[in-house]
């Protein structure tokens, strides 16, 4: 192999490109070639003094043809690979069976104040959810939004991945989104007729739309004009909350960004969601700052934000550590982390807006406080126990009647009422100042979610209310073809913390080493894998396989310490972690490393990528979707700079040598084995862009000269996940268990010999 270089250095910067001249031999796998890397040109930068290669930024390029032509050349071999495995038809068939029986798939219920109920429905054997709405619950069913219909019509698929009704539920703002994309338009429809009151809104990415009360117009979130044609770290950049007055109709009203109240000093990847004050003249602002969980908070008259002059005051900043924030009952509640890592709950007064006159509702406690919401009379607080999650209830004439005593242990006088469930479970619940009664959900991993109207009672007992199933389409039990259970353990890591695991598998699974066994971990954004029956896993679970999942640091399964103890500088723990438990499902008689598969979706990649380049022995094969994997660079991206507060930058030394160290790209090594690996990525990723597969899969692929397979699997009618297809996703978990189980070596999965 020849290697030419050519060095240019200026300023303490050195840039090196390297031409190789490549074989272009293509790997042979299941009988399909699949084309090499392409030739690699390598960039070298110097960051703090450390030369750091980058063989393949080229294919960041992604446009350019001859990087257009390599991965649809990628994405033809791996489809063609993937249909020479003969079980993928069946576990397709599998999980199309469970979803043909499962029933309508009813999720994101909303209710407006008037009593309509807003929500997606996805009927049996529909690819698509649909928008539909009724008079109160017991209401005719009528379909408002099809998107199967604009999927037939446009000739690519189309889905909704967001809507806001306004109170009165006569209007409402849905997010109309093609080929997976996040990048789409906010329509404004009459809800009685369907009519629309304006042309569909562009540049819309995450509405968060906000009605007004009388429902006269309403604030919602947009890309700046020409955003496309930025630089990819200055795409998302300065977006704006807009205001649509629907007695004018323009949609271009532009009342907040973060270069337009400069004196704020808000980082250009800031967004603010503004909206009013119930009960004031004020309009409030709450900061989001990239994937920072961290808030702050803002106020303004509402006159003056409206003519773009207003005068902004901090209620809080970032370093109040408040991470939720919700309003009613002439308060506004936070949660917070502030020398609380499992979080306590506050109060503020609308009427005295000052941090400092915050009283405490909830301290912390042994369990997670893990969110909140308001109802009609009461503020509503689920915590996790345990694997469980408990229902709190804080009546109002308790929380308003707080601080009305000089003693300074008024906080224990707040009414705590903890409701009995129905069933024990993953709990999420669903509440609105309009009404007292509550939409209670509960699951667990190896129960379907089972949804509740709870209706209080006046008294303080646990039992003081009554829960009701809430059917809005029939209830159909799943079918499950062996007994599941779930096992809850806690794992030793590298440094001797306890981690904990949740594993499913069948009750009669024998421990024997020899369990087909993926290993599933996130560890990002203090993110937990809440318990939820999912038709996929069983698919894999009733077929022989145990499930695993990692609740590994950077997540947020024990608090917001745990997700500190995996970000930035210390998120080599997250891998770490995801290592330790390959290695006691192993020595546990789980699994063994010929059995042994890993897997994990976005920043999941680094999870994946960077457990396998360091221990590939243990793993068999490897699954990142939609990965972040070239650490280095994650800030090029165009969702980079967001990420910033989450990986850090190359910009500050530990940060950069952190990023380093977590970047699977650079781990890579000539000449090591490393478990056979498929990339599944949505080319129309705004979140992770697609070239960190592209980068990744060519570095694994050059490292062992088709020793062990790396393919690609690209959709060019997906994005980062959601607007998804149930088709697509389908297909997706079929592929990736099929591809799992062929290089576990299980009979019915192995391609014929070509």
């Amino acid at each position: 192999m020849k290697f030419i270089k050519f060095n240019f250095c200026f300023v303490g910067f050195c840039l090196s490109f390297a031409v190789f001249a490549q074989s272009n031999k293509a790997f042979h796998f299941a009988g399909i070639d699949v084309p090499p890397p392409l030739a690699a040109q390598n960039v070298q930068d110097v960051y703090w003094g450390v030369t750091v290669n980058d063989p393949y930024r080229f294919l960041e390029q992604v446009k350019d043809p001859a990087v257009v032509n390599w991965m649809k050349g990628q994405a033809e071999a791996t489809e063609s690979i993937l249909k020479q495995i003969p079980g993928r038809a069946s576990i397709l068939a599998s999980l199309k069976e469970k979803d043909s029986v499962g029933g309508s798939v009813i999720s994101a219920i909303t209710r407006t104040e008037s009593g309509r109920w807003f929500y997606l429905k996805r009927e049996q054997g529909q690819s698509q959810a649909k928008l539909v709405w009724r008079d109160g619950v017991a209401g005719e069913e009528r379909l408002l939004v099809d998107p199967v219909a604009v999927t037939k019509e446009k000739g690519r698929p189309h889905a909704i991945q967001s809507f806001h009704p306004s109170p009165d539920g006569k209007l409402l703002a849905y997010g109309m989104h093609a080929s997976g994309s996040e990048i789409g338009h906010m329509h404004v429809i009459e809800v009685a007729t369907g009519k629309s009151l304006l042309p569909p809104i562009d540049r819309v990415r995450f509405a968060g739309a906000s009605w007004r009360k009388n429902g006269s117009g309403l604030f919602f979130s947009r890309l700046r004009p020409g955003f496309e044609s930025l630089r990819s770290t200055e795409r998302f950049a300065d977006t704006g909350r807009y205001y649509l007055d629907l007695n004018q109709t323009n949609p271009d009203k532009l009342i907040f960004s973060a270069s337009m109240y400069a004196e704020l000093k808000l980082p250009s990847f800031a967004t603010g969601y503004v909206q009013e004050l119930p009960g004031t003249d004020l309009a409030g602002m709450v900061v989001n700052f990239g994937v920072d969980r961290r808030l702050a908070m803002y106020v303004a008259n509402l006159d003056d934000v409206m003519n773009g002059k207003a005068k902004w005051r901090e209620v809080f900043n970032q370093s109040a550590d408040i991470r939720e924030v919700d309003m009613g009952h002439g308060n506004v509640y936070l949660r917070s982390a502030l020398d609380a890592p499992r979080f306590k709950i506050l109060k503020l007064k609308l009427t005295q807006l000052d941090l400092k006159s915050a009283e405490t509702l909830l301290p912390e406690s042994e369990g997670v406080l893990r969110a909140m919401t308001v109802s009609q009379d009461s503020l509503i607080v689920t915590r996790r126990e345990g694997v469980n999650t408990a229902l709190l209830r804080l009546p109002v004439a308790s929380i308003n009647g707080l601080g009305s005593s000089s003693s300074s242990s008024s906080a224990n006088k707040i009414d705590v009422q903890k409701v009995s469930l129905p069933l024990e479970g993953n709990v999420t619940v669903v509440g609105s100042i309009d009404h007292p009664d509550l939409i209670v959900a509960v699951s667990s991993w190896t129960q379907s979610l089972r949804r509740y109207v709870f209706t209080p009672t006046a008294s303080s007992n646990s039992n003081a209310g009554q829960f009701v199933r809430l059917n809005l389409a029939p209830p159909v039990e799943p079918v499950q073809r062996a007994e599941i259970v779930a096992r809850e353990v806690m794992v030793s890591s590298h440094d001797g913390v306890r981690v904990p695991v949740s594993i499913i598998m069948r009750k009669d699974a024998v421990l024997n080493g020899k369990n087909p066994t993926i290993l599933y971990g996130y560890g990002a954004y203090g993110t937990t894998e809440e318990p939820a029956r999912s038709n996929g896993v069983m698919a894999w679970v009733e077929r022989g396989g145990i499930y695993v999942y990692a609740h590994v640091r950077g997540g947020g399964a024990l608090g917001s310490q745990w997700h500190e103890a995996g970000h930035k500088t210390t998120k080599f723990n997250t891998w770490k972690d995801g290592i330790a438990a390959a290695e006691w499902l192993i020595a546990n008689g789980y699994t063994s490393a010929a059995k042994l598969g890993i897997y994990g979706g976005s920043a999941g990649g680094i999870f994946v990528g960077r457990a396998i380049t360091e221990r590939p022995d243990l793993f068999a094969v490897a699954v990142p979707s939609v990965p972040v994997l070239d650490m280095v660079r994650s800030e090029q991206r165009a969702n980079g700079v967001a990420n910033i507060p989450e990986y850090g930058t190359v910009k500050v030394e530990p940060e950069f040598h952190a990023l380093l160290r977590n970047s699977s790209y650079h781990a890579v090594k000539e000449g090591v084995r490393y478990p056979a690996t498929m990339l599944m990525h949505g080319v129309n990723d705004s979140r992770v862009d697609v070239w960190q597969s592209l980068k990744f899969a060519s570095q694994l692929a050059n490292a062992q000269k088709g020793a062990q397979p790396v393919l690609l699997r690209l959709d060019y009618e997906a994005g980062h996940g959601a607007g998804s297809s149930a088709e697509q996703a389908m297909q997706r978990t079929a592929e990736f268990q099929a591809f799992m189980l062929w290089q576990m070596g299980e009979s019915g999965f192995q391609p014929e010999r070509k």
